[in-house]
């Protein structure tokens, strides 16, 4: 099995960041969403890797397969955006999402952030399940920060207490 590489978003990276995700989003998901509708995968430095924020992109085999954005929203909180694995190495035996989040998690407590905050969609069924076993809390919209950038396809929230 090749290695999984985490590292930080570099400029160069971009097209591929979209590559990942915009095919789960319209494909797997059948969400009508574009490029040009998540503006914020176009600055990923001016809006993930600012403040306390981060980027992450997971790479095996020179290519990157999966993606994770962590948002300073202020308050030493933060909302968890554009965690994307792809298809071909989900799940346990590839452990994508586990090392994307135990990165992001890692880097919260550094920075110390108290809170993630994440919005997902109804249809990331298999998403809902992963936070919820490492150890996100699903709470009410009303819960949320006025900071937290709120997206229309959302309409599940977790928080995360770092500790």
């Amino acid at each position: 099995m090749a290695e999984i590489e985490i590292r930080p978003f570099a400029s160069d990276d971009a097209d591929a960041v979209l590559s990942v995700i915009l095919p789960i989003q319209r494909e797997e998901f059948g969400i009508d969403i574009t490029a040009d509708a998540q503006p914020d995968l176009r600055v990923i430095p001016d809006f993930y890797q600012s403040g306390k924020g981060e980027f992450w992109v997971a790479v095996k085999d020179g290519a990157i397969v999966g993606t994770v954005g962590l948002k300073d929203i202020g308050n030493n909180q933060a909302a968890l955006r554009k965690m994307f694995v792809s298809a071909a190495v989900r799940g346990r035996e590839h452990g994508v999402a586990a090392l994307l989040l135990d990165r992001l998690i890692a880097h919260a407590r550094d920075a110390g952030l108290t809170d993630i905050f994440l919005g997902t969609t109804d249809k990331f069924i298999a998403a809902h399940r992963f936070y919820e076993k490492n150890g996100f809390s699903e709470i009410a919209k009303s819960a949320l920060p006025r900071a937290f950038p709120l997206m229309a396809v959302d309409s599940k929230f977790y928080r995360y207490k770092v500790g």
